[in-house]
Order: structure tokens, then C-alpha cells, then sequence
């Protein structure tokens, strides 16, 4: 095993900073690493804050990766194009160039001994974002990345096993014995590093009678959990998207 994928595999979300910062020559590898990814159009572009009131988890870098249609579009005009591609297929594609630039920015960071953490959820905090980062219309932010030396050491968190996560020529019919094997793996690996209980993170029902504790709340309840309560309205998220400049009617 390769030095690379030593550090792929030792990945771990890191909530906890120390005070040191990361110099400027690091923020500028790490960027340049991210665009360095492969790409559709350059399609993600990148605001970086320093402003550790303000970053999520006191982070001393917290990095903002958008898809940027706003700059892709002046670009055409400067050649005398309009754009014509819907909305739906640029974001497809914005979001794999924004994707690719993110993991190479975390893989770069955490190369030279720094921790990061991915914050999915800034998609949905539209008017905290355009207030905030001033961003014009066309330009989604996808993913945020807090960076910054670990102050903790958790454990790496437990994945999938492969028989149910990569598949040979075609996509198998997956058996309930394997779809049982992989949640246990699953919430016996959470469980036992005490992730749930510990952060106190088990989400309220909304609609059914509670029957979880901290002693068997895992992985595989929090998941559907999330997925089986939240964001069931698509209006919702339209209306969010159109805040950035998307599906203007």
C-alpha cells in the first residue's frame, strides 16, 4: 500500500482545530491541487474564508466550492455565445467539476498533515450563503470545507464491505442476507466507537413511536432516518435553487 492510499484510507472528519494556521503557501497548493482535477469546463470555482467566529467549528480555513455557471456564461458572451443548456444538465455537470476539485483539495490538505471536514448541508442555507459570500446568480455552492490542524484523534468510521459496493458487469439482485451483513457492519462498527451516544446525535420521529436508545441507535437508523423525515418537498429545493439564479421561470 502506497503512501497515497495510506492517506485515503486514514481519512476521518476532523471537528477540532488547534490555533496554529496553515500558511499561505499551503492554502495556495491546496487550491491549485483542487483545480488540478479533471474537468467538464471548469465548471467550480472556490471562495476561502479565514474568519474563524465566523467557520464552522472554529476552523482556521473553511473553503466554499461552488459550481460556477456565472463565470462559464461571461466567458461564452467574450465569444459571442449564449448559453442554451438547461439548468439541469450544466448542474450535472458543475457539480462533477466541483466534486473532483473538493476531494482534491481535501487529499492535498491532508497530505501536509492538516484535517478537514465536509459540510453537505450548505446547498439548503441559501440566504446564509449569498449574504455571507456574495455570491452573484449562477453560482451554487455545493459542498463547504472546514480545514485546519486536527486538535482531536477519532477513529476512521466504518464503510460498506465491497460485495455490496462494487459490483462486477452488472448490477447484481442483492441478497437480504447481504443487505444484512452490510448494516451490521455498519452499525456495529459506529457502535462500538461510541459515535451516536457519544455526540448525542440521534434524530427525533417525527411521526412514529420511538423504540431506539443510545445502546442500538447506529448508522443504518440515523441514515433512514434523515432520508425517510427530511426534504420530501421538491418545491422546497426549487425555490432554494432559484435563490442562486436557477430554473427562472
Amino acid at each position: 500500500m502506497n503512501e497515497t492510499i495510506k492517506l485515503m484510507m486514514q481519512h476521518r472528519s476532523i471537528r477540532a482545530y488547534s490555533k496554529q494556521e496553515p500558511t499561505d503557501e499551503m492554502i495556495e497548493t491546496m487550491v491549485k491541487a483542487g483545480m488540478q482535477a479533471a474537468f467538464a469546463g471548469q465548471l467550480g470555482s472556490v471562495i476561502l474564508s479565514k474568519d474563524r467566529a465566523k467557520n464552522p467549528f472554529g476552523a482556521p480555513l473553511f473553503f466554499l466550492v461552488c459550481v460556477d455557471l456565472h463565470r462559464m456564461e461571461k466567458v461564452m458572451q467574450a465569444r459571442g455565445w449564449e448559453l442554451k443548456s438547461s439548468d439541469s444538465a450544466m448542474l450535472l455537470f458543475g457539480m462533477q467539476d466541483a466534486s473532483y476539485l473538493a476531494q482534491n483539495l481535501v487529499l492535498a490538505a491532508e497530505s501536509m498533515g492538516l484535517g478537514t471536514c465536509y459540510l453537505g448541508f450548505v446547498p439548503f442555507q441559501a440566504e446564509a450563503n449569498i449574504k455571507r459570500f456574495d455570491l452573484p446568480p449562477r453560482v451554487f455552492p455545493m459542498v463547504g470545507i472546514s480545514v485546519g490542524y486536527p486538535a482531536e484523534d477519532p477513529p476512521v468510521r466504518p464503510r460498506y464491505p465491497l460485495e455490496v459496493a462494487c459490483f462486477k458487469e452488472k448490477y447484481p439482485e442483492l441478497s437480504a442476507e447481504q443487505i444484512s451483513n452490510a448494516m451490521q457492519q455498519m452499525d456495529a462498527g459506529y457502535l462500538a466507537q461510541d459515535y451516536y451516544k457519544a455526540g448525542k446525535l440521534m434524530i427525533k420521529l417525527e411521526q412514529k413511536a420511538e423504540t431506539y436508545d443510545a445502546t442500538n441507535y447506529s448508522w443504518t437508523e440515523h441514515i433512514s432516518r434523515k432520508w425517510g423525515q427530511w426534504l420530501a418537498d421538491e418545491a422546497e429545493l426549487k425555490n432554494i435553487m432559484r435563490k442562486y439564479g436557477f430554473y427562472k421561470e
